[in-house]
């Protein structure tokens, strides 16, 4: 039986193979657009965990979350609670997301965004440079070790950071070994059923070298959550649903912006120790 990601692999992979674009022609019109915000950046150095708030419609497994949302006043709203960078669903038959939602977001605040959607061809990674990202997903479990390096070194090249998201310590290994020592994620819903598991992220943490910047993503429920992740040495925290039903998205981004914990690098082959 086809699972979640499965169906939505097939989807996005069905359009591609419908989509014949130039990927040449289309780093071209990358080329001369204006630089990116700095997504990684705008993670490194805080003293606080950094909080990716995200635009979120609606999700396979639950439905409707905020349906009528503006992206322009929910990215806003998002500014005054402290929010470090912006996520934008723009699968729309998935999730409900569009590329004028990430555009309407990302015009009202200057804040990074990153184009979150199931990436699976050189084709993916142009639009999201062209449809105003600065960063775009990665995902281990739906692509092959050649074409996480491919993607990675595109992503770069047009100017985009990217976002390569794991599930387990063996993914980890496949996003360094890709080349992959910018961003890493660890996204706590497996993909596969869709259930979170609270405890993967500060599991797989000790995976990541300390130098690459660490997300943790779905699955945080609030300050309890975020200070655990913080404490295992994350640098940013993703979120969208817990944010989308708070009532209140500003007071929920700020409650979330906990102090983080230096990590110190490791010694003598050992795990990162929390100081």
């Amino acid at each position: 039986m086809a699972t979640y990601l499965d169906r939505i692999l097939d989807w996005h992979r069905e359009r591609v193979d419908a989509d014949r674009r130039d990927v040449a022609a289309l780093v071209e019109q990358c080329a001369a657009l204006p630089p990116t915000r700095g997504f990684a950046s705008a993670l490194r150095g805080d003293s606080r965990l950094g909080v990716i708030s995200e635009v979120k419609r609606r999700s396979p497994s639950k439905g409707d979350l905020f349906a009528d949302l503006d992206p322009a006043e929910l990215a806003s709203t998002y500014e005054r609670g402290g929010a470090s960078c912006l996520s934008v669903l723009t699968d729309d038959a998935h999730f409900g997301g569009s590329a004028a939602d990430l555009a309407a977001a990302r015009a009202a605040v200057p804040l990074p965004v990153i184009r979150k959607d199931f990436t699976v061809s050189a084709l993916d990674v142009c639009d999201a440079r062209l449809m105003g990202a600065d960063c775009v997903l990665l995902i281990v479990a739906a692509l092959s070790d050649d074409e996480l390096h491919e993607f990675g070194e595109l992503a770069a090249a047009i100017g985009l950071d990217a976002l390569v998201e794991t599930h387990d310590e063996a993914e980890v290994e496949r996003a360094l070994n890709a080349g992959s020592t910018g961003l890493i994620g660890v996204n706590q819903r497996d993909l596969v059923t869709f259930k979170v598991d609270q405890e993967r992220a500060v599991r797989v943490a000790a995976a990541i070298p300390h130098d690459v910047v660490k997300v943790a993503e779905s699955g945080v429920r609030g300050r309890a959550d975020a200070v655990a992740l913080a404490a295992a040495g994350y640098d940013a925290v993703l979120v969208g649903e817990h944010l989308v039903t708070s009532g209140d998205p500003a007071a929920a981004v700020a409650d979330l912006r906990v102090p983080r914990v230096a990590v110190e690098a490791p010694r003598s082959g050992n795990s990162p120790q929390v100081g």
